[in-house]
């Protein structure tokens, strides 16, 4: 197979091959990657879910835990994670994703094995943290099982082509400064991928029920099975990168190339996609990673609270046994559909921040009911504001973040750190809800997420209005000056890369 890094950036492509190849390599990405890492994502929420409806049904209650000892449980999960997660994200270019990844899941279905043999509160206790160690090697963002996202994220911004932005909406700066669209159309494949969370919350009681049928077949638990025949399977189909696809042309992997470095994808240089400690510096300096660094904390802490908890939230609500497994469905159904919406509308009207500020908005509506109220009909209604906002947010936060930043050091770093982040708030929320404060009102807890929901809105705000600012500063320089005079490998500050808002 051809290198393609020998290609010259500048190849010409007209505009009607051009706008045949979109539809062709899109319909070859969507059909090879999507769905097998989407795959891979629903099956670590399926579990991430499971572990709060396993408590509803006697999980504490078998392995005589108290609740200080659950709160420690699901705390184990996070701490290898988060020491794992950054340098693994920066491997994942050296290694190749059709390799890391395939193992990783291989490794993770092993533990999935083992967890069936678990019959005291020791052996729970290993096995969290095996599981929280290879969900921070393989593909980021939640906790049980969450294989880490931040892997898969930049898979699918590897292969996410933005040329329906810069044809389809134009660009009136040319080629070289289609960077303020780079990478748009990534947001519906991120959506796709993000939302097997919430379906997997909707439906884990059925789908739990139907992988337990192969309960004992090969001496493993049903559950088990997927991981392992999935990871073998990947192995043969997902590809190491663009230039080394199979199901795409000679001259499909050269469009890709193209067009992938002429939205800021990745850089011009292919040394400027190297590891650089430089780089990594950078990304500490700049004011919107910050921003979003704090949203992060603070959306991970409720999401990731509300994902563990809320089967127990429903079941201090009045409703036992099966009625509170079906009763925790809905408000992961309704979350469901509202981020396939919310996506399609951040990305049709480029507004990432407005979206993230108005799921937050929804979040404190939600969180204030639930306080207010001593209904429990009311605090039950509150969960379908709570949970939507929770997930609705996290398809445009997430791309918010990646695609502010460039070259490719700098993005796996943003991206590494909002996952931190989030597994960081997630701690927070784990003894809030599990020991800090007492349920069925939670009122600690309660309060405490109304105060981040406020403060999503507040800082992400504040990024809205620096990024604004510095693409009114950027234009400005381009009026001023020619490309050809600013200085190499300046990326994201670049006065030709556009930051999304």
């Amino acid at each position: 197979m051809k290198d393609l890094s020998e290609l010259k950036h500048a190849e010409e492509f007209s505009q009607v091959e051009r706008a045949m190849l979109e539809d062709i390599v899109w319909h070859k990405c969507d059909a090879w990657i999507l769905p097998l890492c989407t795959t891979f994502f629903w099956l670590a929420s399926l579990d991430r879910t499971n572990i709060g409806n396993a408590r509803v049904a006697g999980l504490q209650t078998s392995l005589a835990m108290s609740n200080y000892q659950y709160t420690v449980a699901l705390t184990v999960t996070y701490l290898p994670y988060i020491v794992v997660e950054f340098p693994s994200t920066l491997l994942l270019k050296h290694i190749g994703p059709d390799l890391m990844l395939p193992a990783m899941v291989t490794l993770w279905g092993v533990v999935c094995a083992l967890q069936g043999l678990v019959n005291n509160y020791s052996g729970l206790l290993a096995c969290r943290f095996f599981l929280g160690m290879m969900e921070g090697l393989d593909i980021p963002e939640h906790r049980f099982l969450y294989l880490s996202v931040v892997q898969v994220v930049f898979y699918l911004e590897l292969f996410s082509i933005s040329l329906f932005s810069i044809l389809g909406r134009g660009c009136k700066y040319g080629m070289h400064q289609v960077s303020a669209v780079a990478s748009t159309d990534t947001l519906p494949r991120v959506a796709f991928f993000f939302v097997s969370t919430s379906l997997a919350g909707a439906f884990s009681g059925l789908l739990a029920a139907a992988i337990n049928l192969m309960n004992g077949i090969g001496g493993k638990p049903g559950k088990a099975h997927l991981p392992f025949f999935l990871a073998r399977s990947s192995f043969f189909f997902l590809p190491h990168s663009p230039e080394k696809a199979r199901f795409l042309t000679e001259r499909e992997r050269a469009y890709v190339i193209s067009t992938l470095k002429h939205a800021g994808s990745v850089s011009e240089d292919d040394d400027q996609d190297g590891f650089s400690w430089t780089e990594v510096a950078r990304s500490a300096k700049s004011p919107h990673v910050w921003f979003l660094a704090v949203v992060f904390f603070f959306s991970g802490a409720i999401l990731l609270g509300l994902a563990y908890f809320e089967p127990t939230i429903v079941a201090g609500l009045g409703y036992a046994g099966n009625q509170a497994q079906l009763m925790s469905v809905p408000p992961y159904a309704v979350a469901f559909v509202l981020s396939f919406i919310s996506a399609f509308v951040s990305d049709r009207y480029q507004c990432r921040g407005y979206t993230v500020i108005f799921f937050s908005l929804l979040e404190v509506i939600g969180f204030t009911m639930f306080y207010a109220s001593t209904s429990s009909h009311v605090r039950y209604g509150s969960l379908f504001c709570t949970v939507p906002g929770a997930y609705g947010a996290a398809p445009s936060l997430i791309t918010w973040m990646a695609n502010n930043s460039a070259p490719h050091t700098r993005r796996a770093t943003v991206v590494a750190v909002s996952f931190i982040m989030t597994q960081s708030g997630g701690i927070l929320a784990t003894w809030l809800l599990g020991w800090l404060s007492p349920s069925p009102k939670y009122t600690s807890a309660t309060i405490t997420f109304t105060a981040m929901s406020v403060g999503i809105v507040v800082f992400a705000t504040g990024n809205l209005v620096y990024l604004r600012r510095e693409n009114r500063l950027k234009a400005e320089k381009r009026e001023r000056m020619k490309k050809e005079d600013e200085p190499e490998g300046l990326g994201d500050c670049s006065a030709w890369f556009i930051y999304n808002l």
